[in-house]
């Protein structure tokens, strides 16, 4: 994983959304762990993990599972100064694991701590702290569809581009965010806003039934970001970049556990990778739109192998910087 930045002032990813509290099948039959988790929440940690330094903008209930969280959080070194304490109780995200591992979930989010948004608990949230400028913010899932603070967090995203790369991942969850045409003008509006985009092809599936992955990244580069990214499970990645480039990268084989937070791995992979190579901030924002293929299939080849980590063992459990050199060397 070469450095080819060193020298240059990295920054802070932020990341901002739900921080939930997942209830998986344990591998004892018959048990259920509480685990912590959402997508925003674990790419803050993938990120840490991987000695990016993550600041989360979360809102942390004050209730047991809420004090898991932050705990989580924090021991994994992600940043806290900007979270808010929330007087709702934690969101609650129940996994069915199919035979293949293959996760699936079911909410409980009415009235729960993490939709519930103000401006002013954003106010100087992406200010510049002990670890650097802000260079990058990350959200998606459903913090930027669930009222009532899903507009005061894309407010947030359009309020990144002067400083930052703004990064999106839809993550969507058909069960809690409308039908397709629902949620179509709200991700053309955030395509319209990001620099980088990481999408599943399950996630493809749902919002353009009966098309090609290829295609529609061909679509949502026209409206503006410099990397769209699809994962494609077990069969790896395509990719395709403003500039014109276009890639493909198999997956790595592994024994399958579960797929909880492989997706959120790829995404914090993909930001480690192009944090290391000086790809973000606003400054960075044309050397991101010209990366060459080398930088390009190098970040992915990363997010690959660190998915690829979280899916050979249990629940949302990133790899750090160290395991992801092991792994990528093998």
């Amino acid at each position: 994983m070469p450095d080819t930045a060193a020298g240059r002032p990295h920054g802070v990813v932020a990341v901002a959304g739900e921080a939930l509290v997942d209830i998986v099948p344990a591998p004892a039959q018959g048990y259920w762990e509480f685990a912590p988790g959402g997508s925003p929440a674990n790419v803050a940690v993938g990120l840490a993990r991987l000695e990016v330094p993550a600041r989360m903008l979360a809102r942390l209930a004050d209730d047991l599972l809420g004090r898991r969280l932050r705990e989580h959080l924090a021991a994994n070194g992600v940043d806290l100064s900007h979270a808010v304490a929330a007087t709702e109780p934690s969101s609650l995200a129940i996994v069915e694991l199919a035979g293949d591992g293959q996760a699936s979930y079911d909410f409980r989010i009415a009235g729960t701590a993490d939709w519930q948004w103000t401006d002013d608990e954003l106010t100087g949230a992406l200010d510049e702290g002990a670890a650097g400028p802000v260079v990058a913010v990350h959200s998606g899932s459903l913090a930027l569809t669930t009222p009532p603070g899903h507009e005061t967090l894309r407010e947030l995203m359009a309020t990144a581009v002067d400083i930052a790369t703004v990064s999106y991942d839809p993550n969507f969850r058909p069960l809690l965010m409308g039908s397709p045409d629902e949620v179509l003008p709200g991700v053309h509006e955030l395509l319209g806003l990001a620099d980088v985009v990481k999408v599943s092809e399950e996630d493809l599936a749902w919002l353009h039934p009966g098309r090609k992955p290829g295609d529609i990244v061909g679509e949502w580069l026209e409206l503006g970001p410099a990397v769209v990214v699809v994962t494609l499970g077990a069969d790896g990645v395509l990719a395709g970049t403003a500039s014109g480039l276009h890639s493909v990268l198999p997956g790595r084989p592994i024994d399958v556990v579960d797929t909880v937070g492989a997706g959120d791995s790829f995404s914090a992979a993909l930001l480690a990778g192009l944090h290391r190579r000086g790809l973000l901030g606003a400054a960075a924002r044309e050397d991101l739109y010209r990366i060459d293929r080398e930088s390009l299939d190098g970040v992915l080849g990363e997010a690959v192998t660190a998915a690829a980590i979280t899916c050979s063992r249990h629940g949302a459990d990133p790899p750090t910087r160290a395991e992801l050199a092991a792994a990528a060397g093998s």
